[in-house]
């Protein structure tokens, strides 16, 4: 179902006036059918836009996605293969946007570790940023890292730790997309969520995604 226009409000950042489906929270995706209208200006109404999704034109992580309402969220590659762009979704201070990267580029993906848990078999089960999984046999990495996928099969390439001296960039919040290393962790308490230092920006560690070691693997 559309949200309604009068409801999506008026301000500051984009009001999506399509509602995504719920594979991430709403704040923290974009519907297919924005990205290809509104954003890349691919189509000039809903009816051509839902042509060019249904036609298998849009790919997401190097799948195909014909449902227009399809929530693209953090780090998610979209491509059009049939004119050779590919983008990154990237955090900024007005909310999530696209930043254009090279066909190379495109093959890969950072995963951020939300957390951890053991399986009855004694696997590994890595709950990830995007609301999927990665199961190990051994427990190579800790909450927090991320992980350096090749897509499509989101194989595991390297990592990078979530540590003092890297480099990081903040997700959420009125920083969003600001980057710097890590210079502070102070761990959480029953009472209080763990901050992470960022350059002199002290924030919630939820709200840090680390992207490097001296310089981002990604373009930024």
């Amino acid at each position: 179902m559309h949200t309604k226009r009068i409801s999506s409000g008026y301000g500051k950042g984009h009001k999506w006036v399509v509602t995504p489906n719920p594979r991430l929270k709403k704040k923290e995706s974009i519907p297919l059918m924005l990205i290809v209208r509104d954003i890349l200006k691919f189509a000039d109404n809903s009816r051509e836009t839902k042509k060019i999704i249904h036609d298998k034109l849009i790919f997401v992580d190097k799948k195909v996605i014909t449902d227009p309402k399809y929530g693209v969220g953090l780090m998610d590659i979209v491509e059009i293969p049939k004119i050779k762009k590919y983008f990154r979704v990237l955090p900024g201070k007005k909310g999530l946007h696209l930043k254009e990267i090279t066909e190379d580029e495109s093959n890969m993906k950072l995963l951020r570790i939300m957390n951890k848990s053991v399986e009855k078999n004694g696997n590994i089960q890595l709950n990830l940023h995007d609301g999927s999984n990665i199961r190990l046999d051994k427990n190579k990495y800790s909450t927090n890292d991320t992980l350096v996928v090749k897509l499509p099969k989101r194989e595991i390439q390297d990592s990078i730790e979530f540590k003092k001296g890297n480099l990081a960039m903040v997700v959420k919040g009125r920083h969003s997309g600001d980057i710097s290393k890590i210079n502070d962790v102070l761990k959480g308490t029953t009472a209080r969520k763990s901050l992470t230092t960022v350059g002199t920006l002290q924030t919630l560690t939820d709200y840090i995604f680390v992207i490097g070691t001296d310089k981002p693997v990604i373009s930024v």
